[in-house]
């Protein structure tokens, strides 16, 4: 993933352009910037921090996944974005950035670990409440918006978070039946 979003920044502004959540685009049929949106960067200190969050994703959740799960994953987090903001924030014209699809995957990653009263996990997971509330409801956004060069848009936090908690719902008890098929493969 962190490969994926790299590349994307590689495109450069054209890249940006074409890619990233556009209202008026998706309105005229442009669908893929649903997903899309959620691979490019405002710039590189952005991309910057959307792949530290990675790498502290993968600290904290060191969740042995096949490729295609963290892709189907991601596909799903991004629509969740992107219709998020769509249906929810109608004020927003555009939008770039990993970061809300990265809630999602903390709440997906954090819940069984949290589940097991691992209480790391279960700080991190209050403090992701405690931000995303203070974010919709308190009035400030916790993020840098002058350091990243475009207003943060939280809603997309939200959406990630509240994608993340569904796939828990939908998907979880699938996903574990096709892991613990995988695993005892060769036994």
């Amino acid at each position: 993933m962190a490969l994926l979003i790299l590349l994307t920044a590689l495109l450069g502004d054209l890249g940006r352009e074409l890619l990233r959540y556009d209202r008026a685009a998706i309105d005229a049929g442009q669908w893929w910037r649903l997903l899309t949106g959620n691979l490019v960067h405002v710039g590189w200190y952005h991309l910057l921090l959307n792949e530290i969050g990675l790498f502290i994703l993968v600290l904290l959740c060191a969740e042995r996944l096949p490729l295609r799960w963290w892709g189907a994953r991601l596909l799903w987090l991004s629509l969740c974005v992107g219709l998020g903001i769509h249906w929810f924030s109608p004020e927003t014209g555009w939008y770039v950035g990993l970061s809300g699809a990265q809630h999602g995957f903390f709440v997906i990653g954090l819940w069984p670990l949290a589940r097991r009263g691992e209480l790391i996990p279960i700080g991190c997971l209050l403090y992701l409440v405690g931000k995303l509330l203070w974010e919709e409801f308190g009035g400030g956004v916790i993020s840098d918006t002058t350091a990243i060069g475009a207003e943060v848009l939280t809603w997309s936090h939200f959406s990630g978070a509240i994608g993340g908690g569904l796939w828990l719902l939908l998907f979880s008890r699938f996903e574990a039946k096709i892991h613990a098929k995988t695993d005892n493969k060769g036994d």
